[in-house]
């Protein structure tokens, strides 16, 4: 009997559970389960790799891709930036902004216009400074942005001005250009420095960026800018597809000539008609509450325009 009884109590406890289950979940007939599983795993993000171009070419200048080191590292660029999603679309909607000026200025001074992604691949066109000190979308460090006659100092920091940066960085590559002969070793010098990349090139006995032995970051560098380059010059070809008007226009601005000193920017910005805010978003490099205008010289600020 009591063998019977604890028989009883174990078909009563497994009767219980299997109830518990089925009020918590939906039991599905045992045909649909095939396609369910099938429903699921069409549901499933599928990623593919990016096929590597067969050829490419950087400033007019081929990438050896029959190199098989050199493809493998483009391929993992390629892979890299492909899948950066957010930050991928960022780069297009400022491309939108920035690119047009820049893409300009470079073509007035004889620079390739492919070295407009040089600049996306330091700063993603972000006003932004690297824990070394570089700043701004050519990373310039302040000795070498001085150099090039920026103004660096606690009111003003040029490398944050979209116009003369850019020609400080014209300036350095049409040296690099001309000491290494090309434009893609002029590229890579801008991460190695020209120093550390002639001292690469005379020890290793070669002259191409892509037969020298270097450090993971310029070994990935001139990578990084081809990828760039090939995603960001056809973002439908890697599915991203961003409507022009998703994009950050450019700003619509009036100019004012500064020929003297102003004590108090935000005041003036209020004088102006706009706030010391807006100031600063269209003129990225002004850094402090004052602007001094050494004798002789001028600043131009742009404005917001006005409105009738």
């Amino acid at each position: 009997m009591l063998q019977q009884f604890w028989k009883y109590v174990w078909v009563t406890l497994i009767i219980l559970v299997a109830l518990q289950l089925c009020s918590q979940q939906q039991i599905m007939p045992a045909g649909d389960v095939d396609v369910a599983a099938e429903n699921d795993s069409a549901l499933k993000p599928v990623f593919s790799p990016p096929a590597v171009p067969s050829s490419l070419s950087f400033a007019g200048e081929p990438v050896p891709l029959h190199v098989p080191d050199v493809a493998e590292r483009l391929d993992r660029e390629l892979l890299v930036n492909s899948y950066l999603h957010a930050t991928t679309l960022l780069g297009l909607k400022r491309m939108q902004r920035y690119m047009p000026e820049i893409k300009a200025l470079l073509k007035e001074n004889n620079i390739p216009e492919d070295f407009v992604y040089l600049a996306l691949a330091e700063s993603l066109f972000g006003q932004v400074t690297s824990p070394a000190g570089a700043a701004g979308f050519w990373q310039l460090m302040p000795d070498t942005a001085r150099g090039y006659g920026l103004i660096v100092n606690g009111e003003v920091d040029e490398r944050f001005h979209v116009r003369k940066a850019t020609l400080a960085a014209v300036q350095y590559l049409k040296r690099a250009r001309e000491r290494f002969g090309s434009w893609t070793n002029a590229a890579a010098s801008y991460n190695r420095g020209m120093a550390g990349l002639g001292r690469a090139l005379e020890r290793q006995g070669v002259n191409s960026y892509y037969d020298l032995y270097l450090n993971d970051e310029t070994s990935r560098y001139m990578f990084r800018i081809l990828a760039l380059i090939e995603v960001l010059g056809n973002p439908k070809k890697y599915n991203f597809d961003l409507p022009a008007e998703h994009g950050y226009q450019p700003l619509p601005s009036r100019s004012v000539k500064v020929t003297a000193t102003i004590a108090d920017l935000p005041a003036f910005a209020l004088q102006k008609g706009t706030n010391y805010k807006t100031l600063r978003l269209y003129n990225p490099w002004i850094k402090d509450y004052s602007l001094t205008v050494p004798q002789g010289k001028e600043f131009e600020l742009k404005l917001p325009q006005e409105t009738m």
